[in-house]
């Protein structure tokens, strides 16, 4: 009894250690030069030079028109960011951080006399409840992609990355 007790335990760490390092996907083609963010096409690029590596839809924040002013807004950030952190224990699948607020963003709020906010990521689904993210535009500001989308650009993007983010 205690073998087949056992056996089972082994079986279902083995399973779930499969089910977590599908999580990770690995990427060995060209360097990810530049991500490049349409928003009114709801459009990603991710580029090597002027080449177009992979293109992905998206949704954004629950108010997608104009560039990101405040803390709250629902908006998404316009202008030229980059990649700064990345979170594999992210609340939504995985997460690459854009570098916002800059300098540009931080004078703006402080000029409306409010927070610029922050914690803006390209990021996968809800992990606690991914029916939250059903229909457009459901984030607070952020990218959102598929999750297997989100395990390919997380292999593909490194830290410092260029992303451009155009109305």
């Amino acid at each position: 009894m205690g073998s087949v007790v056992l056996r089972v335990m082994v079986l279902m760490a083995f399973f779930a250690l499969s089910a977590c390092s599908t999580k990770f996907a690995k990427y060995e083609g060209p360097q990810v030069t530049r991500i490049l963010v349409l928003k009114e096409k709801r459009r990603m690029y991710l580029l090597n030079g002027s080449d177009v590596l992979k293109a992905y839809d998206f949704d954004l924040g629950f108010a997608p028109e104009g560039d990101k002013k405040v803390e709250g807004d629902g908006r998404t950030p316009e202008g030229r960011y980059y990649i700064d952190r990345r979170n594999p224990q992210s609340s939504f699948y995985l997460s690459l951080g854009i570098n916002y607020p800059n300098a540009r963003d931080r004078w703006e709020a402080r000029r409306l006399g409010k927070s610029p906010g922050g914690d803006i990521f390209i990021h996968g689904q809800p992990n606690k409840n991914p029916l939250k993210a059903r229909g457009p535009d459901w984030t607070a500001g952020c990218i959102a992609v598929t999750n297997k989308e989100m395990r390919e650009i997380y292999a593909m993007v490194q830290l410092g990355t260029v992303i451009d983010i155009l109305p």
